[in-house]
């Protein structure tokens, strides 16, 4: 009997997973506490009081640190999951146990299908062999057969493109042609899950755009994917849906800007009450985004409207009305375009410190022609503090209210989202 996609048993199911680590501030302390909870335990029938103060001695020299508490959700077959939040919110620890290089401390986890595993890329390789030797024996850790491996081999070692270098043994190679190797292993696998952790990364730029480009062939076969970066544009691009950890715990699950946008309405709020010592800086949400009630875009339209449909290469008027505070010494707004997905394609950086000179508010118009393939465009606002391009802080971060949509397909012009000037010669 077959079962149905809405019956359909989950890729990875997760169930109350917590996992707290054991510190010892010495390794005497180490040694000594299973030695003091053994001596508590035989003295506590003769000598209960004396053997409650063995177990508090005990007790005092283990510090535990909770990585991961409480975590439980399901990830069904082809959807594609991407977790975000700070540093040391247990993001790389969830994958790993996940992926079993980790045991959890309580909790159960599922999993049905082949994984591939992207973490510490290159960990499990053995540095005396070669590459091919690496390649023969990784793949068959990770579940292939040699007929399997045969029939990829020459594929992984194309896409690594180490060239004579795959001969060598694998301590000759540098940090990226390790990792380039130890990724191609993995992506032709043809796992049906695929877990990613900051892996995208590896390698000069080529390497990544061809990167990128894999793993997307990866998700039209369907394989399903649990992947964490810190490049947001790639939870975007990649991921049906997302969940925001912090301090070992889910907060909030959604779609990608959902979550995306709380993030970072979380992140900014954090380091203005750290860098801006001024009252009334609370940070707040707004519909459309977040940031200081006295230091956002306040009102706007597109063609005198919120929405607007326009044909290709047509005339676009964007108004906005920004409030500016006057303890911003460098004010700034900063508007993009983002694609249906939420990527951005371009934008521009506009100063208002003669803005506000003049008051606390501003009025920009800004004139473009929607050069565009078909399709629907958001704009994004964000107002900031620039002294400079390498010190910003995001004062107001809105997103979604404005939008426009092409309606003209222009394939036939150009190809991509947009056209980019070219000089083009036909020779014999």
């Amino acid at each position: 009997m077959h079962t149905s996609p809405t019956t359909a048993p989950p890729a990875i199911r997760v169930t109350d997973v917590g996992k707290t680590y054991r510190l010892w501030p010495s390794p005497g302390a180490r040694l000594f506490y299973p030695l003091l909870v053994r001596l508590a335990r035989s003295c506590r029938r003769l000598a209960p009081r004396l053997a409650q103060a063995i177990q508090d001695s005990a007790e005092r020299r283990l510090h535990t640190h909770i990585a991961l508490q409480n975590i439980t959700f399901e990830l069904p077959h082809g959807r594609a999951l991407g977790i975000v939040g700070l540093n040391g919110s247990g993001k790389s620890t969830l994958l790993q146990i996940i992926a079993g290089v980790m045991a959890p401390s309580t909790g159960q986890v599922e999993i049905r299908g082949r994984i591939a595993a992207l973490l510490e890329l290159g960990s499990g390789f053995n540095l005396e062999l070669t590459g091919r030797e690496n390649i023969r024996i990784n793949a068959a850790i990770l579940g292939l057969t040699r007929v399997e491996i045969d029939r990829v081999f020459d594929d992984i070692v194309e896409f690594a493109d180490i060239g004579d270098y795959i001969d060598e043994p694998v301590k000759t190679y540098s940090s990226g042609m390790a990792l380039r190797l130890a990724f191609a292993v993995q992506v032709h696998t043809e796992p049906d899950i695929l877990i990613v952790d900051e892996a995208l990364a590896v390698g000069d730029a080529a390497f990544q755009a061809k990167a990128m480009a894999r793993i997307d062939e990866i998700l039209a076969r369907g394989t399903t994917l649990l992947f964490v970066g810190h490049d947001l544009n790639a939870v975007k691009a990649f991921c049906h849906e997302a969940m925001l950890l912090e301090r070992g715990q889910i907060v909030l699950r959604g779609l990608p800007d959902e979550i995306i946008t709380e993030y970072l309405y979380r992140t900014h709020r954090t380091a203005l009450a750290e860098r801006r010592k001024i009252a009334g800086s609370r940070v707040d949400r707004f519909d459309d985004g977040y940031g200081l009630e006295d230091a956002r875009v306040i009102d706007g339209s597109i063609n005198g409207a919120r929405h607007a449909t326009v044909g290709f290469n047509a005339k676009l008027e964007i108004s906005l009305k920004v409030a500016l505070r006057t303890d911003m010494s460098h004010p700034a707004i900063i508007v993009d375009i983002m694609d249906g997905k939420g990527l951005q394609l371009c934008g521009r950086r506009i100063p208002l410190s003669v803005a506000l000179a003049d008051g606390h508010h501003s009025s920009i118009i800004i004139s473009l022609d929607a050069a565009f393939q078909q399709g629907v465009y958001r704009l994004r606002t964000r107002v900031v503090d620039a002294p400079s391009l390498s010190q910003t802080t995001v004062i107001a971060r809105q997103e979604g209210a404005l939008s426009f949509e092409v309606i003209d397909d222009s394939r036939a012009l150009f190809t991509g989202l947009y056209p980019v000037p070219m000089d083009i010669r036909i020779e014999r």
